[in-house]
C-alpha cells in the first residue's frame, strides 16, 4: 500500500544508488518498488529508472529522476539520533566514505547532495543541562566539531 505521505528526493538519475546506499547503511530501511520508464522520452529512454521507492530508517520516500533541473540544499536533511560513538562514527563514516562530504555540527552531505544530521542524543541532553554554565561549555563544544565526539562534550560539560 502506498502511504498517504511520502518524502520525494529528486535525483539527476542516481535514485537507485542512493536508495541502494540508504538501505544498507542505515537501520529499518528498504529498497521498494523500482518504476522504469514505459517507453522513450525527452531525457531519457525505454526502461530507465523514473523513480524508486523506499524507506529510510522507517521513513517512506520516493526517489525521482527528475534530471539535472534541481539539487538538494541543507534546506532540507535527515536527522539521524544515533545511541552512542560506535554508531555515530558508522553512519558518518559511511556517508563521508562514499563519496560525501563532512560539515559542521554534525552534519554531513551524501555523494547526492542530501544533508545528513548524525546527531547523538547526548549533546542534547547536554545542551539541555539545567545548569546554564554546563550546557554553554556542551554547546560551545559542539559548534567547534564536524563529526560529534560525545566524550569531548561530556568532559566539556563537567568544565
Amino acid at each position: 500500500m502506498v502511504p498517504k505521505n511520502t518524502i520525494c528526493l529528486w535525483y539527476n538519475g542516481a535514485a537507485l544508488d542512493a536508495a541502494e546506499f540508504y538501505a544498507k547503511t542505515f537501520p529499518d530501511s528498504a529498497v521498494g518498488k523500482v518504476l522504469r520508464a514505459p517507453g522513450d522520452y525527452p531525457s531519457g529512454k525505454r526502461g530507465d529508472v523514473l523513480a524508486v521507492e523506499f524507506t529510510v530508517i522507517g521513513i517512506p520516500c520516493l526517489g525521482l529522476n527528475g534530471g539535472p533541473a534541481f539539487t538538494h540544499s541543507e534546506a532540507f536533511s535527515f536527522q539521524v539520533a544515533t545511541d552512542d560513538q560506535a554508531e555515530t562514527d558508522r553512519l558518518w563514516k559511511a556517508i563521508v566514505d562514499n563519496g560525501g562530504q563532512e560539515s559542521a555540527c554534525g552534519w554531513c552531505k551524501d555523494k547526492w547532495g542530501l544533508s545528513w544530521q548524525i546527531t547523538p542524543r547526548a549533546p542534547t541532553a547536554a545542551i539541555a543541562d539545567p545548569d546554564r554554565h554546563a550546557a554553554k561549555r556542551a554547546f560551545d563544544a559542539m559548534m567547534r566539531m564536524g563529526k560529534i565526539d560525545i566524550a569531548a562534550i561530556e568532559a566539556a560539560r563537567r568544565g
